[in-house]
C-alpha cells in the first residue's frame, strides 16, 4: 500500500505512437488536502475510490489505498466532489521493463502532459525515453489534487 512514483513533463507527443493502451479518465476529489486526498475516478467503464497520504520529503513515496467500485457509484460520488473535475487521456507506454503512464489533460488543464512511472524503490534505475523531459516529482503543482483546484490554464 505504498506508492513509489516519479513524475516528468514531456518534450513531445511521440509517446502516443509507442502507447499500447489509452483510456479516458474523469476524476474528482472528496478531499484534496495533501495529508489525505480522497479521489473518485472513472477509467473507461470502471470506477475507483483511492485514498493517498502525504508524500515523503523527496515527493516520491506515499501511502496509497485503492478499491474498484461500481461505475454507477463512482458517477454518483463525482457529484459530491470538490470543484474542478480532472479530465484526461492516459496513454500506457512500455519502456524497457517499466510502464510509463502519460496523462494528456483537457478542460482547464489543457496543454499539460505529465508522465509517471511507478518503481519498486526510490533508487530504482529505469530507462528514460527520448520524449521524457524535466522531472517534477517534488513539485506539488503537478499533483492532480492541486490541478483540480488550481488549473494549469491559470498558472502564470
Amino acid at each position: 500500500m505504498i506508492e513509489i512514483e516519479r513524475k516528468f513533463l514531456t518534450t513531445s507527443d511521440a509517446f502516443k505512437k509507442e502507447a499500447f493502451a489509452k483510456n479516458r479518465i474523469t476524476q474528482g476529489y472528496l478531499s484534496s488536502i495533501p495529508e489525505r486526498t480522497v479521489r473518485v475516478r472513472i477509467k473507461g467503464d470502471k470506477g475507483f475510490l483511492t485514498i493517498k497520504g502525504a508524500s515523503n520529503e523527496s515527493g516520491i513515496t506515499r501511502f496509497e489505498w485503492e478499491k474498484e467500485i461500481p461505475v454507477n457509484e463512482a458517477q454518483k460520488l463525482l457529484l459530491l466532489c470538490e470543484k474542478g473535475v480532472i479530465d484526461k487521456i492516459r496513454f500506457e507506454v512500455k519502456v524497457g521493463t517499466h510502464l510509463f503512464e502519460v496523462d494528456e489533460f483537457y478542460g482547464e488543464n489543457e496543454g499539460l502532459i505529465v508522465a509517471e512511472i511507478e518503481l519498486g524503490s526510490e533508487n530504482e534505475t529505469f530507462e528514460k525515453p527520448f520524449w521524457l523531459g524535466k522531472e517534477v516529482t517534488n513539485d506539488t503543482r503537478y499533483y492532480n489534487s492541486y490541478l483540480s483546484n488550481n488549473p494549469f490554464s491559470k498558472w502564470e
